[in-house]
This record gives structure tokens, sequence and C-alpha cells, in this order.
């Protein structure tokens, strides 16, 4: 397995609407190997969430695994590793909330971004059947997230008001004191 080069905001990819994949292209030995590889770059950067246009490949496959307990998002409901191929979200209440969003794309930065809380996701799954998932909460918006990558989109698009654009090691001293409290 190799670790990928996860490439930056800046990078064309970043940009680009990916390409879907093919339903007998999912079980390819290169296309599995991709996934594994996406794995490994996902835990050795540390998210939750890495989609492939994220390592320079343009095609709508995404992978999220949240580990779930106590978090700074609150008590987060754990998701295991699941492969998403040509996700179609369908947002199902347009009841926003907002949070403070990273992205291994645009390290360094935090910005907090309002989204929908209750989405389902339609997908195929890694043996190319056809899957569902209904998210509410945080894990609505870590799919938003996810998925903007495979539209070409960042979590920076989303910010309404940059004032709430930081650098992340300012959030982070701002939090640490309002903790202690």
């Amino acid at each position: 397995m190799t670790i990928h080069r996860i490439i930056k905001m800046g990078h064309p990819t970043l940009r680009q609407v990916a390409q879907q994949v093919k339903r007998e292209d999912i079980d390819r030995a290169d296309m599995q190997v991709l996934i594994a590889d996406m794995v490994e770059t996902l835990h050795d950067a540390g998210g939750i969430g890495l989609a492939a246009p994220q390592i320079n490949q343009p095609i709508q496959l995404a992978i999220i695994e949240v580990p779930g307990g106590p978090s700074r998002y609150g008590h987060l409901e754990p998701i295991p590793l699941t492969v998403f191929f040509n996700p179609v979200l369908t947002v199902l209440d347009d009841a926003e909330a907002g949070y403070w969003e990273g992205c291994l794309s645009v390290p360094g930065l935090r910005g907090f971004v309002f989204r929908p809380q209750h989405v389902r996701v339609d997908y195929m799954d890694t043996a190319g059947n056809e899957a569902a998932l209904e998210l509410q909460g945080f894990l609505a918006t870590v799919v938003q997230h996810e998925f903007d990558h495979l539209a070409g989109r960042l979590y920076v698009d989303h910010i309404r008001d940059m004032s709430q654009l930081v650098f992340e090691d300012e959030w982070l001293a701002q939090q640490e004191p309002a903790e202690a409290d």
C-alpha cells in the first residue's frame, strides 16, 4: 500500500467535477489497491474522510471513517470505514447547523460552515451494490464535506462570513481558555 500526497487548495483537480465510476470497474484490482491506498493515506493524515480527487484521482470515490465517542463536536456516533462510489446526496430536512470545518486539502485553516443536518446518501459499495445511509447532525456535515470534493467544491466556498475563516492554531488557542472555565 502507498500513502499518497494530498493535494492542496489551488491544485486544479480540486476544482474539477469528478468522473463517475462504472460498476464493472469497482472490483478491478487497481481500484481495490486505490481504496487501500486511500485508507492508508487517511489514517496517516489523521482525518475522518478522504475523497479521491484529494489525491489527484478525479473519480467519484470517497471514504469516511469516524471512530465515534467524545470529540470536539460532542459525542459522535461511529461510522465504520465506508466506501462511497458515485454518491448522490438528498437533503431530507433543510434545517441547518454550523460547524468549524477543516480539510486535509486546506491545511492550517478552519472555517465556520452551515449545512443541512438530515440527509440521505445513495451510493454503490465496494461490491458494486446499491446502498443507502441516512445521517443526521455532524455526520451529515461530514458526508456533505467529502462529497463536495467530488463536485469540485471546498468547504471555504460555503463560508458565509469570511471573518469566520481562521488559522487553526489561533482557533485552538481561543478554544483552550473557554474550555478551562
